[in-house]
């Protein structure tokens, strides 16, 4: 199929409405999407906007089942190249096709959701990673098709990435998960803990046994981590700032966690923006050192989505498509410039009044 023309009024219509969506609940992407190139980031927006819009309609609805089931016909209809009448729908509609985003992936995520609303639980390490892989490492497959890297072993350290993210996630959020009557710390690792895992969300409280479970979820984190950062340095140079902007405020959040004592029951870790700040001047354009990861085994839990986006076709770009994202990339620098110099000549006016 095609890809559609991009840069028209209704399409950019679509992809405001999608910024805006994300301003709610999605400020870490927002945070580091601004690294992106443009048009990256564009894409991105509609992704992360589709993925906001079915998380909230599956875990915020009334019926769970229903929702999930008319997620999956919009899907249908997305991949059809005939979206519903929605702006999320019609701006990742643009994207699947302009990208070759398999349907398995997005179905993947939808998959995880529909576990959150029925309160699955995760009893061993690899549950918890199968998890992982639907709600955060198929998400990372995809950002990695938007940066048109397609190769296995940079879709692998991508879904690897997100998975760390997610499970940093899990470790922040016990508390309030728990109160939510949810858990998803691997419950073989709570009862080597000692600790009772449907005694324990019945009266969820930090004990120096929760601690170490968290512990444990956080160390699985960081090994994902150093296995993600290669696939960092394969991808794109003018996408590597903002992945690893967003692997510094994630991996940030887990350093909280543990500065607290791992008690993430009583309370929330949280980021203060200053560190944020700090931590990105410091890391987003610093290149992670050679580890000797980049052929590493692709995770079991992670080879049906490395599997589905490598037998994808790649999409074929029209020659006058490459000639307008070359143009807009052109006429966004010179308008930067521009700004530039308005405000030097600004500065200087003043100064010399």
């Amino acid at each position: 199929m095609p890809a559609p023309r991009p840069d028209g009024p209704a399409a950019q219509a679509d992809l405001a409405a999608c910024r805006a969506a994300l301003r709610h609940g999605s400020r870490t992407f927002l945070a580091a999407s601004h690294f992106l190139p443009a048009a990256v980031r564009d894409a991105a927006c509609a992704l992360y906007a589709f993925c906001r819009e079915a998380d909230d309609a599956i875990d915020l609805g009334d019926d769970p089942q229903a929702a999930l089931a008319l997620l999956m016909r919009r899907l249908d209809r997305i991949h059809a190249g005939q979206p519903e009448d929605r702006p999320v729908d019609r701006a990742f509609a643009r994207v699947v096709a302009r990208h070759g985003i398999p349907r398995a992936l997005p179905a993947a995520l939808l998959e995880g959701f529909a576990w959150d609303a029925a309160g699955r639980r995760y009893d061993t390490e690899s549950d918890l990673l199968a998890y992982a892989s639907r709600v955060a490492g198929s998400v990372g497959v995809m950002m990695s098709l938007l940066m048109d890297r397609r190769e296995a072993t940079v879709l692998a350290r991508a879904a690897e990435l997100g998975m760390a993210m997610q499970l940093t996630n899990v470790a922040r959020d016990v508390g309030e998960d728990a109160r939510a009557g949810r858990l998803y710390l691997p419950r073989h690792w709570l009862r080597e803990a000692g600790v009772d895992p449907e005694a324990w969300l019945a009266d969820p409280r930090f004990t120096p046994a929760i601690g170490a479970v968290i512990a444990r979820v956080l160390a699985a984190a960081d090994t994902l981590y150093r296995r993600a950062e290669q696939g960092i340095e394969a991808l794109p140079a003018g996408c590597r700032p903002s992945i690893r902007a967003a692997r510094t405020l994630y991996g940030a959040i887990g350093t909280e966690v543990t500065r607290r004592g791992h008690d993430s029951v009583a309370t929330r870790a949280v980021v203060p923006p200053r560190t944020k700040l700090a931590l990105l001047a410091r890391h987003a354009f610093v290149a992670a050192p050679a580890n000797g990861l980049r052929e590493a085994a692709v995770l079991t839990e992670a080879r049906y989505l490395v599997d589905a986006a490598g037998a994808a076709r790649p999409p074929t770009v029209e020659p006058w498509e490459g000639r307008i994202a070359w143009l807009v990339t052109l006429f966004d620098r010179l308008e930067r410039l521009e700004r530039m110099d308005r405000r030097a000549l600004s500065r200087g006016g003043v100064a010399a009044s």
